[in-house]
């Protein structure tokens, strides 16, 4: 190789070379091939270093998500696995394929195509189950997610927008899951897209053109299949997608919540770091999600379409449900009393508007609405990066198990031929059970939830105040007997202690000490009922006055700047106490 004309210098610097750089404190962190290649055209380098410098907490159920996030991409490779062969086609054809109870069959080309896969494609019914799994583990984790969500207060600020993400992914998932089992064309898919449409048409004034121009004229039409398959492999996979996309960047930003303890503040995460302890973890999670699917898709079966036979608007089986995620639209219509009425000349079908339409909208429209409520009754806009235990937001559990048992009910209904049939009882009388119980079951799952939630708020101060009985019985020199109770260590008593017990909004006069009406006067009335209704029943926090009332031979609590007890010295356990995981501090 021949040698540079370009000078030097006596320092050896060529004349093209960069001015020297100041010398740093660190180690150099220059990349070098490809890595460096693109960087130098990226500036990715950075972005990187702070993604897998990223600490998570450690914990369970923060694994719910991940269940999720794995359950999607397996729907994704499954999917796309499965498109090679479906025929989203309506047009009648006769079955001359393997499975012998249905030769010379007129069906669809959509059913045939599913028969195909599942018995003369090699794999194609694993990965046909594997898909339905997956789809069904998918929506069970979003669920259970969005209850440790909700149960924990993680929907505060500044997590409102990510609350609503997730609440427009469950809702988008739901329409998925409906569009993908409505695919084969099979009777009991066809019994479901019937049901939609009779819901469609209770929509007041456009009922009857709506599922026209879906189904492309009088049901079943001949374009439902063709157009559901579009939604479900283009449009929702896009939505999902962008929007999870969306959900995990938030997570980044905004840090990770993590359950109290000690040396866990608001202004810190603990736990382990993205790269390599977080990392080798979630893979190895992935590859448990997977094969616990696999092993569900290959012992049980689900959906045998072969046992339904091709849809026929002239047939309906008995016992036909939906997937689960479906059983509260399909119980709420089993359940809902006959109601009609007309209004202008207009009729409007209640009976099946209410459970099919209204119902999906109120019920997806009260999740996503929940934070900005709550916030507007505590009034409290401050970042929160600590979760809640449930049991110390009574009324915010009690809610959550009202809707819970709202919808289990709902199921129920769903069920009620099958229960009538194996209870021997009259379905007519379930159903009025059913009714009356959907009625007056959340409420009391409400008063119940609150009321335990109390007690153990109860049981948590006696704890803190007179430690745990050790079953030691001990005798004094005036001849009493007493058990010895041993108290708790600084750290079992943080997670105690450590909670801030809100108190109801005061409600001011209508007029202020000048004799001028207040603004505002009807909304802030109710703003303190709910206020009242949310924090008047509430069990006090220990103090560090109260404990060292208690132990008086103990040492005196901190005391703050105001002159008063330090919430932090009860606990005995600050932001400083020794982990062996990482902390961080962003």
């Amino acid at each position: 190789m021949g040698t540079s004309s370009i000078p030097k210098d006596a320092a050896g610097l060529r004349a093209d070379d960069p001015a020297p750089r100041a010398p740093t404190s660190g180690p150099a962190t220059t990349l070098g091939g490809v890595a460096g290649w693109f960087d130098d055209r990226t500036g990715g380098a950075k972005g990187v270093r702070h993604l897998v410098q990223k600490v998570f907490p450690d914990h369970w159920s923060f694994m719910l998500g991940e269940i999720a996030m794995y359950s999607l991409i397996i729907l994704l490779v499954t999917g796309t696995f499965l498109s090679f062969w479906f025929v989203p086609s309506m047009n009648e054809v006769i079955y001359h394929g393997s499975y012998a109870p249905l030769q010379d069959i007129q069906m669809s080309e959509a059913y045939r195509s599913t028969l195909h896969i599942s018995f003369d494609i090699r794999g194609g019914l694993l990965i046909r189950q594997i898909h339905h799994w997956s789809a069904l583990l998918f929506l069970v984790s979003i669920t259970v997610h969005m209850f440790r969500v909700f149960f924990t207060g993680a929907f505060r600020k500044p997590r409102e927008i990510n609350w609503v993400i997730g609440v427009s992914l469950a809702f988008m998932a739901t329409m998925e899951g409906f569009a993908g089992y409505s695919l084969p064309d099979d009777l009991l898919s066809g019994t479901g897209l019937r049901v939609a449409e009779g819901f469609m048409q209770s929509i007041p004034v456009i009922g009857s053109y709506v599922p026209f121009l879906l189904f492309g004229g009088p049901f079943p039409g001949e374009d439902i299949v063709p157009r559901l398959y579009m939604i479900h492999i283009l449009l929702l996979p896009a939505l999902i997608v962008g929007l999870f996309t969306a959900h995990i960047l938030l997570v980044f930003i905004h840090k990770h919540t993590q359950y109290p303890g000690p040396g866990r503040t608001e202004h810190n995460v603990v736990g382990y770091p993205f790269m390599p302890v977080y990392t080798a973890k979630a893979g190895g999670f992935f590859f448990i999600v997977f094969g616990v699917t696999a092993l569900l898709a290959a012992l049980v079966t689900i959906n045998p379409i072969w046992s339904y036979g091709p849809y026929s608007p002239t047939q309906i089986s008995a016992g036909s449900q939906p997937d689960w995620y479906m059983f509260f639209a399909d119980g709420a219509l089993r359940l809902m009393p006959p109601l009609e009425f007309a209004v202008w000349g207009i009729t409007l079908s209640i009976n099946p508007l209410l459970p099919g339409i209204l119902l999906l909208g109120i019920l997806f429209t009260i999740a996503g609405v929940y934070p900005f409520l709550e916030r507007h009754v505590t009034g409290d806009h401050r970042e929160h990066h600590l979760l809640d235990r449930p049991r110390n937001a009574p009324t915010r559990t009690g809610l959550g198990a009202m809707a819970i048992t709202f919808y289990a009910l709902l199921m129920l209904g769903s069920s009620n031929d099958i229960i009538a049939d194996k209870v021997q009882l009259s379905i007519n009388d379930i159903t009025n059970l059913l009714r009356c119980l959907v009625i007056v079951g959340p409420p009391i799952a409400f008063w119940v939830t609150k009321r335990v939630c109390l007690s153990l708020q109860r049981r948590d101060r006696e704890l803190v105040l007179h430690g745990r009985e050790t079953g030691r019985i001990v005798r004094t020199a005036e001849g009493r007997f007493f058990e010895a109770h041993e108290p708790l260590d600084e750290y079992s008593r943080w997670p105690l202690v450590q909670h801030e017990v809100q108190q109801p909004i005061a409600l001011d006069g209508p007029v202020d000490s000048n004799g001028v009406h207040r603004p505002g006067g009807a909304k802030e009335k109710v703003r303190a009922r709910l206020s009242h209704f949310y924090f008047s029943d509430r069990i006090e926090a220990v103090t560090p006055a109260e404990l060292a009332a208690v132990h008086h031979d103990g040492a005196p609590p901190a005391i703050d700047d105001a002159g008063q007890p330090t919430r932090h010295a009860l606990a005995g356990a600050t932001a400083d106490s020794h982990d062996h995981r990482h902390t961080d501090r962003s």
